[in-house]
């Protein structure tokens, strides 16, 4: 029997004045229980109780060491009970960082039913277009397009994946025209992402074939709506995921060019600390965002 077994058996027997009664409501034997008091008082070197023929009491020392024990018992189940509340009823900070524009497109539009439905928790938004260490910044949940995290304490989960296109406003294509073939973009004003793998390289495929577009941009910047602004204004082609400039191009603001050639795709990922039990609050938003992307079908939309 281990130690704490051990005084919640002592606990039961000073309420209760009977090994018999204690034994009983621990479900155990009485020689069990026997055994277990003996044991205890062994451990701790001082005689906690007192037999007779007709009675059972406990000594000074016993009386004593009851009280505190029962304290410590009322605050393990308190605490318990606290565990238990927050998993039915989740509290707490909830960290989440994501790149500006999946912040705005996809965190901040979750946030109104979110923080309705669970009004205890707090929802901290990190919008950053760098990876943030999960575990040193103590971020709750991450969104990541890389498909491997380095730290073997990070859990990813796939949420979606996303073509990257190149696509011009009207007014752009009806002064410069639209490229036909891969090496038409060296004549065209480029607007890329500056935190791109190969910012001044476009790897273009259309089934078998493979270009290399060698680029000078016009403009970069490292955030996906700068881009797209600048896109909107007529100043170029920008290069960016398909999810950043959907509505757009469902709308006609702006246009796809080279459609028919595809760029290496992003694939949107989850990422968090590995845990055995994953806090209540961490796993609702993830399950939120997940549902989001599910109803809305969000991946037939951008990967096609």
């Amino acid at each position: 029997m281990n130690h704490l077994r051990e005084i919640e058996l002592f606990v039961q027997v000073g309420d209760l004045g009977s090994i018999s009664k204690a034994a009983e409501a621990l479900e155990i034997s009485i020689s069990a229980a026997s055994r277990a008091l003996i044991a205890l008082e062994a451990r701790l070197g001082v005689q906690l109780v007192k037999r007779t023929t007709r009675r059972l009491f406990l000594t000074d020392a016993g009386a004593q060491f009851h009280q505190q024990c029962k304290s410590i018992l009322a605050n393990l189940r308190e605490a318990e009970n606290s565990v238990t509340e927050t998993a039915v009823k989740p509290t707490g900070r909830l960290r989440v960082t994501a790149s500006l524009s999946f912040c705005v497109l996809h965190i901040a539009p979750l946030l109104p039913e979110f923080t309705r439905r669970y009004p205890d928790i707090q929802v901290e938004v990190i919008a950053a277009n760098r990876y943030y260490d999960i575990i040193e910044n103590g971020v709750d949940v991450a969104i990541r397009t890389r498909q491997v995290e380095s730290d073997s304490n990070i859990t990813i989960r796939r949420l979606a994946e996303t073509r990257r296109i190149l696509a011009a406003a009207p007014s752009y294509i009806e002064k410069f025209g639209v490229p036909v073939l891969p090496p038409d973009l060296n004549r065209h004003h480029i607007l890329n992402y500056a935190l791109s793998d190969t910012p001044n390289e476009l790897p273009l495929r259309r089934g078998n074939e493979k270009i290399v577009s060698r680029i000078r941009p016009l403009l970069e910047a490292n955030d996906g709506q700068i881009l797209r602004q600048a896109a909107l204004a007529g100043m170029g082609i920008l290069v960016q995921p398909k999810y950043i400039v959907y509505d757009d191009l469902l709308s006609g603001r702006l246009v796809p060019v080279l459609d028919d050639w595809d760029l290496p795709r992003l694939t949107i990922n989850i990422a968090f600390q590995t845990r055995a039990h994953l806090p209540a609050k961490d796993r609702l938003f993830i399950d939120a965002l997940v549902e989001r992307f599910r109803v809305n079908d969000f991946e037939r939309l951008w990967a096609s």
